[in-house]
């Protein structure tokens, strides 16, 4: 008895014990690639550089595709598969700082363009390239002034040059940024005298290099001499791009100590994307649509109600003949639809989008997907969606089982190769593309064999395992049998037609996300940060409620009007939002974005293409699902002899 008495205490210690652990876990844990670094007075600070990018073309180029100035060894950092797929190429770069040890036009190196080169930079100061840096896992920003507000903006790089004309000349001719003058922020410990990057910023300027004599090592510029203390404050007389232009690399490195603590470092990169309206719209958009779930919710638990207690109330046999609305088609209701294999295959996948998206959002919500994280967003939804491949297997084969298939293995099949054999089809066009562009965004040859192993050597078998544990468990009855005589359907109102009310179904859940949709295209074809996951987590628990409520009102208005044909048009009423979010993105193509050049135009709708499939098939299995848990309630709760 005294052993028994102590079981309780003995748990308690095992529980206590294990959360100090979590605690102190914790504490000493950080993500790959975002520990933070003490550096001391004098220490090596490297500046990498990634890839040239331009929301003009949409096509990133590697940093050195350029001829900028190339360090003796070019060394590639490790990339994970999210930032290869995103295009990134981080390499080292001839720029070398000391901490907090100023620095004072500090010449890089020296060069003539030729022909080649000089067409090379102006079709990239054309297209509005901007040059991206690395100090410390911080990429580089460029502080401005808007004119709308007070505070100060950062864009994200520098661009490469610009266009411009001379005082009195109408001829257009090209600059380019040849002298940067960077500034690095640190966040001083005064106990260690260690201090922590919390900040890299630029300002860029274009600057005819002037010297005395032939160019050598030890030749001096007249324009900017750290022992004359004379530096570079304007682009008064700006480098021009041309053909035998001698061109001088300069920077110059001043260090600032900032109040900003690590932690708090990212807050101003940030901020850069987003305005007050950005959360105000937000909160507007989901106090309409609470509102209009909260009418949707009344309305049918009214209705509901009151059909139930009136079928359970009939009592003759003339009253029952009467019956009118969703009883007459218990017989049919739950009849087999057409193409059942490939509804089963498309709710799986759905399960498999819903699964991946739901995890992403939470990890990201937590933290674990910072933008400090570069490309491990991509990289976990990646992984998700292979591992998720568990869950398609087994949803897809429990409602096979229900409509009565016996081919499982080939329905297995097509639920693990169908929508991924459709993704790679128009991924590997869209690649072709940009590997035709010589675009570094375009996937090399080792991570598309890797891709394609995640997929046949993870996916695939996990699809299979999912489907033979849902193959096994026993079959969801429906709760009223079938007749084996389908029951004709009468004649519909136009406003039942199935084309109108699918594509009325759709406009609530896109309403949902409209807004929100803005600030993710923003943060993928504008290249600017996305990170507040926590509100996104909230408009996905809303998408959810709406796809299901509406999907559910329209079931019950079709069932009412003695149309038992709801299995495809419960999945395609709610699904139908991704038709309206293929339109916004064309508009937001139109609007927003100034792409120019065709190829990049095919990417943007190829990529959207792919996006809006996806979006069809959770939005679908959503509206599915709520259809298919509505009709068995309501369906169970009369009594039908």
């Amino acid at each position: 008895m005294a052993v028994v008495g102590r079981r309780p205490h003995a748990i308690r210690m095992c529980v206590c014990v294990t959360l100090l652990l979590l605690v102190t876990v914790a504490h000493s844990f950080y993500l790959p690639g975002v520990a933070p670094q003490d550096f001391f007075k004098g220490d090596l600070l490297k500046v990498k550089v990634n890839k040239l990018t331009s929301i003009k073309t949409q096509l990133p180029y590697s940093y050195y595709s350029l001829p900028y100035c190339k360090p003796e060894k070019i060394v590639d950092s490790a990339e994970n598969l999210g930032e290869v797929l995103r295009g990134d190429r981080i390499e080292n770069s001839p720029y070398v700082f000391k901490m907090r040890e100023p620095q004072m036009c500090n010449i890089v190196c020296h060069m003539t363009l030729n022909a080649k080169d000089a067409k090379e930079f102006k079709e990239k100061i054309d297209d509005e390239y901007q040059v991206n840096m690395i100090l410390d896992n911080l990429p580089l920003v460029m502080p401005y002034k808007r004119t709308e507000m007070v505070s100060v903006a950062y864009q994200h790089g520098i661009d490469v040059g610009m266009k411009g004309r001379y005082a009195g000349r109408s001829e257009e001719k090209y600059f380019i940024y040849n002298h940067l003058a960077f500034t690095v922020k640190y966040h001083k410990d005064e106990e260690t005298a260690a201090a922590r990057i919390v900040g890299f910023e630029v300002k860029p300027f274009s600057v005819k290099h002037e010297h005395d004599g032939q160019w050598d090592d030890k030749t001096r510029l007249t324009t900017c001499d750290p022992h004359a203390k004379r530096s570079v404050t304007n682009s008064n007389s700006p480098q021009e791009v041309e053909e035998n232009k001698e061109i001088v690399f300069t920077y110059d490195v001043e260090f600032q100590e900032s109040e900003i603590k690590w932690a708090s470092r990212w807050d101003t990169y940030l901020y850069m994307a987003d305005d007050q309206i950005h959360w105000f719209s937000i909160v507007n958009s989901l106090m309409i649509v609470l509102f209009l779930s909260g009418m949707v919710a009344m309305i049918m638990l009214r209705t509901l109600y009151r059909d139930i207690s009136k079928y359970n109330q009939l009592e003759t046999q003339e009253e029952a003949q009467e019956e009118t609305g969703w009883k007459l088609v218990h017989g049919d209701v739950f009849r087999p639809p057409m193409n059942s294999d490939l509804l089963c295959v498309y709710v799986g996948t759905g399960v498999q989008f819903f699964g991946m998206i739901l995890v992403t959002i939470i990890f990201a919500a937590l933290g674990f997907l910072s933008p400090s994280n570069r490309g491990g967003l991509m990289t976990a939804m990646l992984l998700l969606w292979v591992f998720m491949g568990l869950f398609a297997g087994y949803a897809s084969a429990r409602l096979y089982k229900m409509f009565k298939g016996t081919e499982w293995k080939k329905m297995t099949l097509k639920t693990a190769l169908i929508f991924p054999a459709i993704l790679f089809a128009i991924f590997f066009v869209l690649n072709a593309l940009i590997w035709g562009e010589e675009s570094s965004g375009a996937v090399p040859f080792g991570t598309m064999f890797a891709l394609v192993v995640l997929w046949f050597g993870i996916s695939v078998p996990l699809v299979f395992v999912g489907s033979y544990v849902g193959s096994k468990k026993p079959a969801i009855e429906p709760p009223v049998k079938t007749n084996k005589i389908p029951r004709q359907i009468p004649e519909q109102a136009w406003y039942m037609n199935p084309i109108f009310s699918i594509l009325i179904g759709g406009v609530l859940p896109f309403g949902a996300v409209f807004i929100e949709l803005f600030f993710i295209l923003s943060s993928i074809w504008l290249h600017q940060f996305y990170y507040i996951f926590g509100f996104l987590f909230v408009v996905f628990l809303i998408l959810i409620v709406t796809c299901a409520e509406i999907t559910v009102v329209l079931c019950y208005f079709q069932l009412c009007s003695e149309d038992y044909l709801w299995w495809w048009r419960s999945y395609l009423t709610s699904g139908s939002s991704a038709l309206y979010l293929f339109l916004y993105a064309a508009f937001y193509f139109f609007t927003r974005l100034n792409i120019t050049k065709p190829v990049s135009g095919v990417l943007y709708f190829g990529y959207m293409l792919i996006g809006s499939y996806a979006f069809f098939m959770l939005t679908g299995t959503i509206g599915f699902y709520a259809c298919f848990w509505f009709t068995r309630l309501i369906y169970s709760s009369v009594k039908i002899d």
